[in-house]
């Protein structure tokens, strides 16, 4: 039996989306805790504007979100697919959608930040056509930061 997918808009209190979260930073802690202390406040939730949830039936597998950067670009933040739900391409349906928003409402630009470490989330990111730019903001200090960013076009 195929598995199918479907994408939900919710906000940052949605329990699901707080469950994802806590995922993957338990995850990011395993791959490289100094990394992840280090980008740790710069990942809270308050600033958020848009969260998009992917789930199996009634299972949330998948989230991301965005935030504004400035008034022309949003910032891609907490992008996380359940391991056992990777490779199936949510990763890739996910930033569409929160690209396809981004530019409805009103943002020319997505920026990013990932880990060095995390190589397929680059390789993600960079078949989405982003691409790498000088550290931003609090990323200019962090060695184990990419940051990448992408017209939405």
């Amino acid at each position: 039996m195929e598995k199918e997918f479907h994408s939900k808009i919710v906000d940052t209190a949605d329990p699901d989306f707080l469950y994802l979260v806590t995922l993957l930073d338990r995850e990011l802690d395993k791959s490289c805790q100094q990394a992840h202390q280090l980008c740790e406040q710069y990942n809270q939730l308050d600033a958020i504007l848009v969260v998009v949830l992917i789930y199996q039936e009634k299972i949330p597998v998948a989230c991301g979100a965005f935030k504004q950067f400035d008034s022309n670009t949003v910032e891609i933040k907490r992008v996380f697919v359940k391991e056992e739900y990777r490779g199936l391409g949510l990763s890739k349906l996910l930033l569409a959608e929160l690209e396809r928003i981004g530019k409805e409402e009103g943002y020319s630009f997505a920026v990013l930040e990932t880990g060095k470490h995390l190589h397929s989330a680059r390789g993600l990111y960079a078949h989405r056509n982003y691409r790498v730019i000088p550290n931003y903001g609090p990323y200019r200090q962090i060695e184990s930061s990419i940051c990448m960013k992408k017209e939405l076009i």
